[in-house]
């Protein structure tokens, strides 16, 4: 049976080891140049970040010139008022933005799961991560304007959460797809009602998107300039908004210092995130 249906599925196959028992199908080969549009773009992307990183432990007060190996610009980092004051606001905006968001697009997730139909109100929740930062920027500006809203620390977290609710709702959206409906249900059934069900059986399984979504927002509302850069005070500035003026009067050893300690941040969060929605998956 097995060598009739071998010669039904793959003749060519069976005749070739009929002619030659010992002769295997040809590897079909792969062209080596196509790869190397992929090496350029990985090139181009990192490249620069390096450069960076490198220089971040350069002894030479000048960027272009290596003097030999050094730590010094990281010490001197944490002496730099501004900065520090930057890192502490960036660390404030993204803390309360990221629970804004976390709650708000976890509840958001749910109420489109299960009390919509269609496309429609997820894109309009999703939209605000696809929208360009420059529109959202100068929409939020004129909303504060409108309800004569002061701008601070406490603008940034509003309209740092508008956007990172976007992500939060799209990955804990994924999550939810991969529920099993029935333990809700049984849950129901065995009395519970639906608050003592969302948070005794839903939550739990929405975990790790939550989580996911929570690092995720964290590390957008860091690296986050432009709608920070229309929604803040000029005597509350954001680490990039530091870093922004600072790069205006010329790059220095500091700076790259700092570049190397948020990508490291960023790197780290990530993969995080990454390795947590991976368990997004269905359940076995």
């Amino acid at each position: 049976m097995a060598d009739s249906t071998a010669s039904v599925t793959n003749p060519s196959t069976t005749a070739m080891r009929e002619l030659d028992p010992t002769a295997r199908p040809r590897a079909v080969r792969k062209p080596r140049g196509i790869l190397v549009p992929l090496w350029l773009g990985y090139v181009f992307l990192y490249l620069p970040i390096l450069i960076v990183v490198v220089m971040s432990f350069n002894d030479s007060e000048n960027l272009f010139v290596w003097r030999g190996f050094s730590l010094r610009w990281y010490p001197e980092l944490f002496t730099d008022e501004a900065i520090m004051q930057g890192l502490v606001n960036t660390l404030v905006v993204a803390t309360g933005a990221t629970a804004i968001a976390t709650v708000l697009g976890t509840l958001l997730a749910y109420g489109i799961a299960h009390y919509t139909r269609g496309g429609l109100i997820r894109a309009f929740a999703i939209a605000p991560a696809i929208l360009p930062d420059l529109l959202l920027g100068i929409g939020l500006l004129t909303l504060f304007s409108l309800l004569t809203v002061t701008l601070g620390l406490h603008s940034v977290i509003i309209a740092h959460g508008v956007f990172a609710t976007a992500f939060v709702t799209a990955i804990v959206l994924a999550r939810m797809a991969n529920l099993d409906p029935s333990l809700e249900e049984a849950s129901r059934d065995l009395g519970a009602g639906p608050v003592r069900t969302f948070v005794r059986v839903t939550l739990p399984q929405l975990a790790p998107g939550i989580v996911a979504g929570a690092l995720l927002a964290f590390t957008l509302s860091i690296d986050e300039f432009v709608i920070a850069f229309f929604t803040t005070a000029p005597t509350q500035p954001t680490l990039p908004i530091v870093i922004y003026s600072m790069v205006r009067f010329g790059v220095t050893p500091e700076v790259n210092a700092l570049a190397s300690l948020l990508l490291l941040v960023s790197i780290v969060t990530v993969i995080a995130a990454q390795r947590l929605t991976r368990l997004t998956g269905t359940p076995k």
